[in-house]
């Protein structure tokens, strides 16, 4: 199966009209599809064409800086949602001031985000696009499925245990086999596939979204010994890292499954290569916290 042409095509218009709006008044919404449209073009020129040409090197520099300074916006506005979300009788006070600090943060970062999407930025961008748009050649690309599933096996999986640096790099490379995926010509084979991907990529992104609100309000309360408010961040996070390790576990018994019955010929699963799952970590401080990646 090849790449569908209208979906490739249609990534560089999309991201053309994101950069628009992005440069206007950057909402929540604006600033994750601009992320997200962003990571599919990446994807796109990246990872299934044989060759980046000049034009199309220098746009995907422009556009991962801009990506990164999006992605500080993007950050604080999960934050954000899950903070208000979060039903909790004790400190009141504490969470408005939580809540309060990252409104701050927020509009801090998006002042950086519009100066750095400036009317020159954006014109630039919108060019390389159009050049690239038209030097691409979805018949000379790699076959998007096999490349999504090429991008999982970057991960080494042994007999060890299933931690939070591990869930990082299925994180990130969960997103981007995806978006290689949905290139691919519709078939039953693509939409199990991609449906795969999103039940994993929704719980590891949901608890890398509480993690990283957790760091926040132990840099602005104090460890789990200080606020009771940081401790049920904390529990809330330790219940959504069981449930990311989970839907990863069932992800690669599936997917080996699968390559297993196509090997044997039979429908017999396979046991998944993974022994054990590492207990989360305490709520993080300056001394323990685990630098995360850049996605």
């Amino acid at each position: 199966m090849g790449i569908d042409s209208k979906c490739s095509q249609a990534v560089f218009e999309k991201l053309e009209q994101d950069l628009i709006k992005l440069s206007s008044k950057p909402r929540a919404k604006e600033v994750h599809r601009f992320r997200t449209d962003t990571r599919r073009l990446q994807t796109l020129l990246g990872e299934l064409s044989p060759k980046l040409d000049r034009n199309q090197k220098k746009l995907l520099k422009i556009l991962g800086r801009l990506r990164k300074r999006a992605g500080k916006v993007r950050d604080l506005d999960v934050q954000l949602t899950a903070l208000r979300a979060l039903k909790v009788s004790q400190e009141p006070r504490r969470k408005t001031q939580l809540v309060n600090r990252l409104i701050e943060l927020r509009s801090d970062q998006e002042k950086k985000l519009r100066k750095a999407a400036n009317a020159e930025t954006v014109q630039e961008i919108r060019k390389r696009l159009k050049r690239a748009s038209k030097s691409f050649s979805p018949e000379a690309s790699r076959e998007p499925l096999a490349a999504a599933r090429g991008m999982l096996e970057r991960i080494e999986r042994t007999d060890a245990l299933l931690s939070e640096a591990v869930l990082h790099q299925y994180r990130i490379l969960s997103k981007r086999a995806r978006y290689a995926a949905e290139f691919a010509d519709k078939s039953a084979e693509a939409t199990q596939f991609i449906a795969g991907l999103k039940r994993l990529q929704d719980a590891v992104g949901d608890w890398h979204d509480w993690l990283t609100l957790t760091q926040s309000a132990s840099d602005q309360l104090g460890d789990v010994h200080e606020s009771s408010l940081a401790a049920e961040l904390h529990n809330v996070t330790g219940a959504k890292f069981r449930h990311a390790v989970s839907a990863l576990t069932h992800f690669l018994s599936h997917s080996e499954s699968q390559s297993a019955s196509h090997v044997r010929g039979t429908g017999s699963p396979a046991k998944p290569n993974v022994a054990s799952v590492a207990t989360p970590r305490r709520a993080p401080t300056a001394k323990n916290r685990l630098t995360i990646p850049a996605a």
